[in-house]
């Protein structure tokens, strides 16, 4: 919605203000424009686009994620490095029901990009596997799957890995 620029320019503005307000022993209005100021500031680290298309994307709306990743126009220019990931790996898990092309492209530079969250590096991976195996890549889906189980800690994606597996042997 707002460049990465304004936000900060508007964050500055804010939080000048809420300086101001307390100088001027306005509690009350510094309170304000200094919470008004971390929300403008929270809106530069996570795009409000890309938890829309997070949300959508859990409700397993497909078309109404992609509507909110497209309302952003230039990704590489409002998107900070660590959002710019996220964008790349929400895109390519949308596209990833369309056609795996497109998908396996996104998805490997979300992971170049730099996916913050060990559990969504697996995810990507996992879906890389899956592209994979699409593709008759046996061996390079048995090493992502490999690397999906170092990465998931927690065991969420085991069942999802078993699938896989058991559809590798079919190959």
């Amino acid at each position: 919605m707002f460049s990465k620029y304004l936000r900060l320019g508007l964050t500055v503005i804010f939080f000048g203000l809420s300086v101001w307000q307390f100088v001027e022993v306005e509690i009350g209005n510094g309170i304000m424009w200094f919470l008004l100021s971390a929300v403008v500031l929270f809106t530069y680290f996570r795009n409000e686009r890309i938890l829309q298309a997070f949300w959508f994307l859990r409700k397993n709306d497909m078309l109404k994620a992609q509507n909110a990743l497209n309302k952003i126009k230039d990704p590489e220019g409002a998107l900070v490095k660590g959002q710019l990931a996220y964008y790349y790996m929400l895109s390519g898990m949308i596209e990833s029901q369309n056609g795996i092309g497109k998908a396996e492209t996104l998805l490997r530079k979300a992971l170049k990009t730099g996916l913050r969250q060990k559990h969504d590096q697996a995810m990507a991976k996992l879906q890389l596997a899956g592209i994979a195996m699409a593709k008759r890549r046996k061996r390079e889906a048995q090493v992502l799957l490999t690397e999906v189980k170092k990465l998931d800690t927690r065991g969420m994606l085991d069942d999802q890995v078993k699938v896989l597996k058991q559809q590798m042997k079919r190959i």
